[in-house]
């Protein structure tokens, strides 16, 4: 059988690999800390999973329309205005599985063969995919650490062409914890709004920020930049929603109308339980989100601590998410147990192997230099994972 060429270019997401990898070797007895998954170990709010059960009872399992429950849509409305300041109608809004989905909608409508789209490295794994598996061309743009891990406006510059479409800016960042200010993003909004180009604000990190830094919804620094703008997020990351698949689009009205559209033929409604979730995750009381703020930056602080203490690892201390990306260059070229260090991939295996620690390679965010450590886990995991890291890296020639 011979594949679509979309298809023979296109390999697992790294992070669910490396995951899955992680969870096999538990069932074969092994005891790994993984810290792979971009997914808080809290349990869902009880308000918000009792709102789900409440939806099964009273039979709400069937069909809603495609591109959302009216009540969700206007939650999302309402939520958008009230700590974004952005106005939208429910028709503006499309309610996906998830935030990936609701971005891989954006891309079908917007991008043609060839199209180029300016991604930001270090990036989230699936944008590059993403963009290759609806024609397009991904444009790569580094960014530095003593940047703060952000796009300038002269980098942006450079790598805009005729064929640039679209770019992806994500704020929280993953795998960076990078935030950008006002200031930056309008730095940037200027030139993307002189040449026409789209922006997909990728924001469902929006809720975990630390020290005091302040989140900027991208469509809010103007009528000119909103017209080309994609908000995506969901409830994903801030209520504990991972598996619950419900994420959403706020976009110009034409836009919104073809990813729902596409939606409808692709896989119909999100999950009618979920939606009801969701209603009342942004609707509900928000506490249970400032106690796990909390916890994450408690985390935060010792995994920062804990990284740079390690030999050969080095990172900054993230403004928002919850990743922590270690340069780990330092160690390229020694050895570990007679191995040899060639890069993040090596070294992620050699610490899954030798040290039964899961992170991801650097490699699969656009930076070969560095590895992600995940701190939504709990402190105890932390704990137990820096200290088989320093025993095993202690023995690093």
């Amino acid at each position: 059988m011979k594949l679509a060429r979309r298809a023979q270019g296109i390999g697992a997401s790294p992070t669910l690999a490396m995951n899955a990898r992680a969870k096999e070797m538990k069932k074969q007895g092994i005891d790994i800390l993984s810290f792979t998954v971009g997914e808080p170990d809290f349990d869902t709010p009880e308000h918000i999973a009792e709102a789900g059960i409440t939806a099964i009872r009273e039979g709400f399992t069937r069909y809603t329309p495609a591109a959302g429950i009216p009540e969700l849509k206007e939650a999302i409305c309402v939520k958008l205005k009230r700590e974004n300041g952005l106005d939208y109608d429910p028709a503006d809004v499309v309610v996906s599985n998830g935030a990936k989905h609701a971005i891989y909608n954006a891309l079908q409508a917007l991008i043609d063969e060839g199209d180029e789209v300016i991604i930001p490295a270090p990036y989230w794994v699936s944008y590059t995919e993403m963009v290759k598996l609806n024609g397009g061309v991904p444009v790569v743009v580094p960014t530095r650490a003593e940047d703060g891990f952000k796009l300038t406006p002269s980098s942006l510059k450079a790598a805009i062409t005729p064929r640039t479409k679209a770019i992806f800016i994500n704020s929280p960042n993953n795998p960076t914890g990078a935030v950008y200010s006002r200031a930056e993003l309008e730095a940037l909004a200027e030139i993307l709004v002189a040449h026409g180009i789209v922006i997909i604000a990728d924001e469902v990190y929006e809720k975990l920020l630390y020290d005091g830094a302040t989140f900027t919804s991208v469509a809010a620094l103007g009528p000119e930049v909103k017209d080309l703008t994609v908000t995506i997020n969901g409830v994903s990351k801030t209520y504990a929603m991972t598996g619950w698949r419900i994420g959403y689009a706020a976009a110009p009205r034409e836009l919104a109308q073809a990813m729902a559209n596409i939606q409808s033929h692709a896989t119909s409604n999100p999950n009618s339980i979920a939606q009801k979730a969701a209603v009342a995750a942004l609707m509900g009381p928000q506490e249970p989100v400032r106690r796990m703020l909390d916890e994450f930056a408690r985390r935060r602080e010792r995994m920062v601590a804990g990284i740079n203490a390690l030999p050969g690892f080095k990172c900054r201390k993230p403004e928002g998410a919850f990743y922590i990306f270690a340069d780990v260059s330092e160690l390229f070229g020694r050895t570990l147990r007679g191995q040899k260090i060639t890069g993040s991939v090596s070294l992620a295996e050699l610490l899954l192997v030798e040290a039964h620690v899961a992170v991801v390679p650097g490699a699969a965010f656009g930076d070969d230099r560095y590895v992600r450590f995940s701190y939504a886990t709990s402190m105890a995991s932390i704990e137990k994972g820096l200290v088989r890291l320093k025993e095993v890296l202690a023995e690093v020639r």
